[in-house]
Order: structure tokens, then C-alpha cells, then sequence
């Protein structure tokens, strides 16, 4: 069984970055779909990102510009950096991924923007 653990979450000003990490504990990750969501509180969870085994990534609306998605199969890791922040950004991130049936989860890491 895959685990995930994300970490790189904090506070951070509005216009500032953050790199998220999500690290998994087996080999097999280059052949999962990698997924970025996101909750913040009284809100449901939303997808913010994926990358592809191959590499093709994507994003919603509202952190295109601002959010990249890559993959480092060779280090079995994901990551999410994300530049010029806003207050909407806060929320807790997790990290998923996905093969077939298979649908994993991280415990999510926290990204506060706040000045």
C-alpha cells in the first residue's frame, strides 16, 4: 500500500510562495495520476491540480498563473508551488493519487495566507 505524506504548509503574506511536497513510499508512483486538492473550512473539498503519469498537468480557473504542478518520479515525489498568494488560498491541502480503483490520500498540509 502507497502512503502519502504531504508537507511544506504555513503562513505565509498575500503575494508571497509556498512549495508544496508530497512524498510517496513506494516505487510504483510514477504510474498514479497526482492530485492536488484543497478545503478550507465550512467549504468542500476542491480539486486544485493534477499531473498526468506522462506529465500533462492541469488546473482550476482560479489558481491558473499562480499554482504549478510537477512530479519527480525518480525521488516518487509531487509538488505543488504556488506563487502570489491570496487569503482564498487558505485551506488544507492534500495530496491524492490515483490508479484504476485505487485512490489514496496524505493527511494534508495546512497553507494559512494572512498578513
Amino acid at each position: 500500500q502507497v502512503q502519502l505524506v504531504e508537507s511544506g504548509g504555513g503562513l505565509v503574506q498575500p503575494g508571497g510562495s509556498l512549495k508544496l511536497s508530497c512524498a510517496a513510499s513506494k516505487r510504483v508512483f510514477s504510474i498514479y495520476t497526482m492530485y492536488w486538492y484543497r478545503q478550507a473550512p465550512g467549504k468542500e473539498r476542491e480539486l486544485v491540480a493534477h499531473i498526468t503519469s506522462g506529465g500533462s498537468a492541469d488546473y482550476v480557473d482560479s489558481v491558473k498563473g499562480r499554482f504549478a504542478i510537477s512530479r519527480d518520479n525518480a525521488k516518487n515525489t509531487v509538488y505543488l508551488q504556488m506563487n502570489s498568494l491570496k487569503p482564498e488560498d487558505t485551506a488544507v491541502y492534500y495530496c491524492n493519487a490515483a490508479y484504476g480503483s485505487i485512490s489514496l490520500w496524505g493527511q494534508g498540509t495546512q497553507v494559512t495566507v494572512s498578513s
